[in-house]
């Protein structure tokens, strides 16, 4: 057995390669951004030979830098930023158009032709989601539709489709597939039976020779080409959507338990383990992992903006020079969450799902300023979260006690402590920020018997700090008595 393992983290706005040791400990992580693009209002996309190329960078970096030597390494790895589509030419090895990112609402008028056509209950049946542009299947069409010579590619099978996982996978081996949890989110995938569905496929005009070969999440997908990985050939033994993998790395093993992550986004899971059920509220009903065969499930709220709205602060308004500043400039303001940002950027996702809606600011003053929509800033992804709690709560039948957190903004002590505040929950950080990494290096590492069992994971998993709520039940029902009159109002600014 091997020294490490390495989890590679195709993440939204940049990648990670991260080393863990048996004991769960970093050794070591390199990191770097990659291009956004914006080229029309609401869409969001990616270059996928830049990702590819930053992955290189990264993996190169840890071993000049950090001095690691890929011969210590067990096995891979890896995690993405999920339903983000990929259509590239296997001819060439390149993309026949940009990623078009999860974010990306530039297939709205595809899903309202769905929907229009009644198609939206059948897909919910199957799939546990909302017709909506945020997963991968108008994404597909859309390339088709829009990209000159993409159906005559196709017809010469020459054309494949892969989330960020696939394409990265055939990169470095030249092997077609993802895992479970990745296709769940794709729009095509029939989550009950465990297949591709080819009534919704035939529906959506998307043919099935593009679609990669699903696995269980911690299973051999396939060894690294030495001309791919730096003359190495390192199995590649986890695949995991970068949601799912957090919740692994969590430990959230057991039904009931909720974790949120922290990222571009704010994602909420619940594992459900073998009982899936369809929300009535917004909810999405989605595959945790596989391992072995068996499937956990676990209801899923997705917040579009979270992290975003933050870098919107930093990039855009320029009234910080990076994320950390917010909570600095927030705990200047002077009034006490009398300002409400909506941040719907690209449109509202669980459990309110309109595409359309647009970011909004309410309760201005002469006297309001950089610190006043700083704190506004926190304050919406505190709200964004409850409002998934409050659903999750409902459907379960049971109270949340207590939230599992890990991401970028679970470092803002103000932030973590208003969320603790208005939702009445206790709120640990993971001791590792690492989760998600972490996540698909314990899938991977237990193919490979570098870990025995999730009862030894448990072992590892460890609290670096717990906030608990202070604030008076009063105060708390009154904040967000006003915050869903804020969404309220966005929904209906169209």
């Amino acid at each position: 057995m091997k020294k490490y393992m390495l989890a590679l983290d195709l993440g939204t706005t940049s990648i990670r390669a991260i080393v863990f040791d048996k004991a769960s400990n970093v050794v070591a992580k390199e990191q770097k951004e990659f291009t956004q693009f914006f080229p029309h209002a609401g869409w969001v996309e990616q270059d996928g030979e830049e990702i590819w190329q930053t992955l290189q960078t990264v993996v190169a970096n840890l071993m000049v830098n950090q001095h690691i030597s890929l011969d210590d390494i067990e096995s891979i790895g890896i995690t993405n930023q999920r339903e983000t589509t990929i259509l590239w030419d296997t001819k060439t090895g390149l993309p026949i158009y940009r990623a078009i990112v999860w974010q990306s609402m530039q297939t709205n008028s595809i899903c309202e032709n769905w929907k229009e056509l009644g198609y939206e209950t059948l897909v919910k049946k199957k799939t546990g989601l909302p017709i909506n542009p945020y997963f991968s299947a108008s994404k597909i069409r859309w390339i088709l539709d829009h990209v000159n010579g993409a159906k005559e590619k196709l017809a010469a099978g020459d054309l494949r489709f892969g989330t960020i996982d696939s394409w990265i996978l055939w990169k470095l081996s030249g092997v077609h597939k993802t895992d479970v949890s990745n296709a769940s989110r794709t729009m095509l995938y029939n989550i009950f039976d465990l297949t591709w569905d080819e009534e919704l496929c035939e529906l959506f005009a998307v043919d099935s020779s593009l679609l990669p070969l699903v696995c269980d999440s911690s299973t051999y997908f396939a060894t690294t080409k030495p001309n791919a990985f730096f003359q190495h050939e390192i199995p590649i033994t986890g695949i995991a959507g970068d949601q799912q993998a957090s919740m692994f790395g969590h430990a959230c093993f057991e039904p009931g338990i909720v974790k949120n992550t922290y990222g571009t986004g704010c994602f909420l899971l619940m594992n459900v383990k073998d009982k899936p059920y369809l929300s009535e509220n917004g909810l999405l009903t989605t595959v945790a992992w596989s391992i072995d065969g068996v499937v956990d499930y676990a209801i899923e709220g997705s917040i579009f903006v979270a992290g975003s709205a933050v870098q919107w602060l930093r990039d855009a308004l320029q009234i910080i020079s990076s994320s950390a500043e917010s909570e600095e400039l927030a705990r200047n303001a002077k009034t006490d969450h009398d300002v409400y940002f909506v941040p719907a950027f690209v449109g509202l996702g669980s459990p309110y799902w309109d595409s359309d809606a647009k970011g909004t600011i309410f309760g201005l003053t002469r006297g309001a300023g950089r610190a006043e929509l700083a704190r506004a800033t926190l304050d919406s992804i505190a709200y964004q979260t409850r409002d998934v709690l409050e659903v999750m709560m409902e459907e379960s039948h049971q109270e949340i006690y207590r939230l599992r957190v890990d991401g970028g903004a679970s470092e803002n002590a103000l932030l973590m402590q208003f969320q603790a505040d208005i939702t009445n929950t206790d709120i640990d950080v993971a001791h590792i920020g690492e989760t998600t990494a972490l996540g698909v290096a314990y899938l991977a590492g237990l193919a490979r018997g570098f870990w025995q069992s999730q009862s030894e994971i448990l072992q590892y998993r460890q609290v670096k700090k717990s906030y608990h709520g202070n604030m008076n039940e009063e105060t708390r029902q009154k904040l967000y008595r006003k915050w869903k009159k804020a969404v309220a109002a966005t929904i209906l600014f169209k």
